[in-house]
């Protein structure tokens, strides 16, 4: 193996990881997983809000927009890259955390958790798996590592991604991310 070609490893291996991921979890998939699927065309006409709301497995990050008083802001023009943790990955956090999370005495670290999910721009997978990191609308860097098992986001594994809504684009993860500080 050349030298060139050892230098570019790391870039084709980022390559071939956003490929596997694509292929194995393209917003066909998203759909399939969704106990209210709609068509692709249906999809990207919503905004991210009503996409992730349609998509049924985000409830309780919708009850944690409302509480923080975001909603308005992932309808607005965005564009927006959300990396949207499901019910299941809040479920695995500590018991009492969404609950304490979602009072209104919290909002501001309520803001700060799910603004941490949110990065300016319409980033596709085969761009963030090309990415080591992404800076946050909440001002901090989420680590991005493409292998090939798939992509990972701060450690939490993209499970879909590319899911079009009209104002950007949703990557769905298996856990919450939480931001230094």
């Amino acid at each position: 193996m050349s030298r060139n070609a050892r230098s570019n490893r790391p870039q084709l291996l980022r390559v071939l990881a956003a490929a596997l991921v694509l292929g194995l979890a393209s917003p066909v998939a998203f759909a399939g997983q969704t106990a209210k699927a709609t068509s692709a065309n249906t999809r990207a006409q919503a905004d991210i809000v009503d996409t992730a709301v349609a998509a049924g497995q985000f409830n309780t990050l919708a009850a944690a927009l409302k509480a923080a008083g975001l909603v308005d802001t992932l309808k607005g023009p965005g564009p927006f890259t959300v990396f949207a943790p499901t019910d299941a990955a809040f479920a695995k956090l500590p018991a009492g955390t969404v609950e304490n999370l979602l009072k209104p005495e919290n909002r501001q670290q309520l803001v700060k958790v799910l603004t941490y999910h949110v990065v300016p721009g319409k980033v596709p997978a085969s761009r963030v798996a090309a990415m080591d990191s992404a800076t946050t609308v909440q001002g901090g860097n989420l680590a991005i590592a493409a292998s090939g098992d798939g992509v990972t986001v701060d450690g939490a594994r993209v499970t879909a991604t590319d899911v079009a809504a009209s104002n950007g684009v949703i990557h769905v993860i298996d856990t919450v991310l939480i931001p230094e500080g």
